[in-house]
């Protein structure tokens, strides 16, 4: 009772915590050695990011609806429809079809 409790870094086997992400990262790079591992993991935090990008972008145009247009979405009712048209309007503003 009342020995020490130090922690130990189980990942590294090391006594001590990481105290910097200099000093943390060969090591997480040491556990992604293999290429396949690696590949995954930059397809995972790739489509993680367009996620997160793809939600930000919806919430913008939302907001564009909600409190400029006064009206619903037409993403509720013609999701496949509504994301055409963004990409047909995004080309046309873009070329100067529609004023930007």
């Amino acid at each position: 009772m009342g020995g020490s409790r130090e922690k130990k870094n189980t990942a590294s086997g090391s006594a001590e915590p990481y105290r910097s992400f200099g000093a943390f990262y060969p090591f997480y790079l040491s556990q992604h050695a293999d290429r396949s591992c690696r590949r995954l993991h930059f397809l995972g935090t790739t489509l993680g990011l367009a996620t997160i990008i793809a939600a930000l972008a919806t919430m913008a145009a939302w907001v564009g609806h909600f409190f400029f247009e006064k009206n619903k979405p037409a993403t509720f009712t013609y999701p496949v429809y509504s994301f055409l048209g963004d990409w047909a309007m995004w080309r046309d503003m873009l070329t100067g079809r529609i004023k930007f």
